[in-house]
């Protein structure tokens, strides 16, 4: 296993010194080549070598172990660990050549005594037999020696008594004849006494030799059975972890959603995997989780949100689940974007060789894929609870961008789409594009399932030489109907790498704050960026919902692109100083629960574009829909046809229509300013400027009438944009 599939990383041990009983210190293990290394706390001891994701860990689940007796210990490089016994082998490695050092002879040492001891407590039948019979021996010397203490003794008692009888025959007088005669019964007392002790010590001689040997055969008994009770208690700890992953991945068989793909080579590991650590978010501390094992049956969400699925209503109508495959043209983006460096992506002439045959404004529609997080939050009676929630809709969002490198269409001024999915998922959704420069689009949902969603993106883009920043700048806003609860939040910032060489990737990085304004409950989720010197999951993102009194009570973690767990706290500490300094706090949580997982993609997305079942559907024609809609455009329908030399003449025509009209609007407002007259300027149909009431920002909101003339099917209001 090469050092470069598994990172590089940098670790600190607190221990004492090598030669103590115990030893302990973090040290990094590597798990698997998507997770590479994992920091982890180790404690030797007793020839045994264990480590546990925390400190706190020890106190009840340790997560593996190697007795050092039987390990083999080897050294890669300055600072790696290799330990290896029996099929079980262990990667470790320490933050500096002088700590693996340290590390090395502790466990040398460890092993050298594991070894020796193993030796004494196992000897074989003969030197067990020698080891008895030596000491057999020497009670019998000792023995002997009391015997000789005992004649001695007998002996004298004997002249003692003797020289008290003599003296008794004498004429004392009475009181001393008394007291001879007292010394006298002392005497005899002692000496039997003294034959009463030599007779213990050669009952405890024979009792010795008689059991020896079953005392043997016992402790050899009590031996094996340790040895298979250790061996019982690590398969236990394995199936438990197994259980454990089981239980976390139990409602994704259930909707039959496939988990991400494995590296196809892993090594593997008997720990859960799932990372605990997370970065520290921008002005809060850092902080660690440490699960608690919970007894209640894994599920999405507590009972307070009623598990009612979000689709129980079938479609009425077959949608589409594929479009043409993608060409295969080539074309140099080089030639076209090395005079564009600097400039906004939106006034860059951009051929659709480079795009995929979707707009913004159906980009934007996309949010909406996972609609059932929010009519399940909609069920919730917890405010706390909803905000997890709403924060997976949030991060949700993301998860179709992984492969989507492609550019979507500028919307022209005036553009419009809508997704209308009442009778099926209970929403109606409106896009249109309410300014060119810069480019704004106004969003607003409703659902029958009481929710309501709207939101004005600006779209702020640069082109960096290497790679592409797409800012998207504006609020969204979520209120439900029931409670009131109105959340806001603002998107995260999307770079998209590797423009010149290489193969094209997406990143999503930053911060993103959920407020409930109703009760002042917030929540901060952080990106993290990839970087490929991290230990951390790629696309990671971690979170904490807290209260208006800024009480932590769930911890968010998982990845943009695949799902998303909460885990609800029960208790809170303070910690030691993290890498940076900066104190962590320490989480304990229950089982971490999902809250949302990425659908697969259809078969052959590959070709399609990378689109998901949602996104399939997006362009297919729908009658009765406004003139302005996208799925109307013509170039974007010829590129979705494969007809894409056709789609740039159509791209061009359509580019130069919208700047002829522009041109006229600009000539009429300076006739106005000459003449002395109020120019209105461009209005967009359906959306009007308000004043927010939350944000105090000024935003294009949802005015209504757009329905109505669809079910009127009046759109004579509507301008000849295509």
């Amino acid at each position: 296993m090469s050092d470069q599939g598994k990172g590089s990383v940098s670790a600190s041990a607190a221990a004492p010194a090598p030669g103590s009983d115990t030893y302990k210190g973090w040290l990094f293990k590597w798990t698997n080549y998507l997770k590479g290394y994992q920091r982890r706390w180790f404690v030797l001891s007793n020839g045994l070598l264990s480590y546990y994701r925390t400190q706190a860990e020890m106190a009840h689940t340790c997560r593996g172990t190697i007795n050092l007796a039987t390990a083999h210990i080897d050294t890669e490089d300055a600072c790696n660990i290799v330990l290896s016994s029996g099929g079980r082998t262990y990667h470790l490695k320490a933050s500096t050549e002088v700590e693996r050092q340290r590390w090395v002879t502790a466990l040398e040492l460890a092993k050298a005594k594991a070894i020796h001891d193993s030796g004494d407590e196992e000897p074989t039948s003969q030197s067990d037999r020698s080891e008895i019979q030596g000491t057999l021996k020497i009670l019998v010397s000792k023995l002997d020696d009391l015997s000789t203490c005992n004649d001695l003794i007998a002996k004298h008692g004997a002249a003692l008594q003797r020289s008290l009888s003599e003296l008794e025959g004498l004429k004392v007088p009475v009181e001393g004849g008394e007291k001879i005669k007292a010394v006298n019964e002392r005497a005899t007392l002692f000496r039997i006494t003294s034959n009463a002790m030599i007779n213990a010590c050669r009952d405890f001689l024979d009792l010795a030799e008689t059991h020896s040997r079953r005392w043997q055969r016992a402790l050899q008994y009590e031996r094996e059975q340790r040895t298979h009770l250790e061996e019982t208690i690590e398969q236990l700890a394995k199936q438990h972890n197994s259980l454990e992953r089981a239980w976390r991945e139990a409602p994704t068989l259930v909707s039959s959603t496939p988990r991400s793909e494995r590296p196809l080579k892993e090594e593997a590991s008997d720990e859960d995997e799932d990372t605990e650590y997370f970065d520290a978010m921008e002005d809060s501390p850092a902080f660690i989780t440490v699960t608690t094992t919970e007894n209640t049956q894994h599920r999405l969400m507590s009972p307070s949100c009623n598990d009612v699925s979000g689709k129980e209503l079938q479609p009425r109508r077959q949608r589409r689940t594929h479009i043409p495959d993608k060409p295969n043209y080539s074309l140099n983006l080089w030639s076209i974007m090395k005079n564009c460096i600097g400039k906004e992506l939106s006034k860059i002439p951009m051929p659709v060789n480079f795009n995929e045959p979707l707009s913004m404004l159906q980009r934007l529609t996309e949010d909406l894929e996972y609609h059932e997080l929010l009519d399940k939050a909609a069920r919730c009676d917890s405010s706390l609870e909803q905000m997890c929630l709403v924060a997976a809709f949030s991060v949700s969002s993301y998860s179709t961008t992984v492969h989507r490198t492609a550019k979507p269409f500028n919307p022209l001024l005036g553009e419009t789409y809508e997704l209308d999915r009442l009778e099926e998922f209970g929403y109606r959704s409106l896009c249109e594009q309410v300014s060119h420069h810069p480019p704004a689009a106004a969003h607003h949902v409703i659902s029958q399932r009481g929710w309501t969603l709207w939101q004005e993106i600006t779209i702020a883009s640069k082109f960096r030489g290497k790679y592409l920043s797409i800012m998207p700048l504006g609020a969204i806003h979520l209120q439900f109907h029931s409670s009131g609860n109105h959340y806001v939040w603002r998107k995260v910032t999307s770079t998209v790498h590797n423009i010149i060489v290489g193969k094209l990737w997406i990143d999503q990085s930053g911060d993103i704050e959920i407020v409930n304004h109703r009760t002042k409950e917030t929540c901060q989720l952080k990106f993290s960026p990839y970087s490929y010197f991290s230990r951390d999951v790629p696309r990671k993102v971690t979170g904490v919902v807290a209260d208006s009194g800024g009480q932590a009570h769930y911890i968010l973690s998982g990845t943009w692109d695949d799902k998303m767990e909460s885990a609800k706290i029960i208790q809170s500490s303070r910690g030691g100083s993290g890498s940076e300094g900066k104190q962590k706090t320490v989480y304990q949580t229950l089982s971490p629960k999902l809250l949302w997982k990425k659908y697969p993609l259809p078969e052959n997305a590959e070709n399609m574009y990378y689109f998901s079942a949602l996104a399939l559907t997006l362009n297919e024609p729908e009658e009765e829909v406004g003139l302005t809609d996208s799925r109307l455009r013509p170039d974007q329908r010829l590129m979705e046809e494969g007809r894409w030399d056709e789609a740039n003449s159509e791209k061009q025509r359509l580019e130069e229509k919208q700047r002829a009209v522009r041109r006229r609007r600009e000539a009429e407002a300076s006739d106005a300013l000459d003449e002395g007259r109020e120019y209105e300027g461009y209005q967009p149909l359906w959306f009007h400027q308000r004043r927010d009431s939350v944000t105090g920002e000024t935003n294009f909101v949802y005015k209504g009438g757009y329905w109505e003339a669809k079910e009127r099917q009046d759109w004579s209001m509507c301008p000849d944009i295509f």
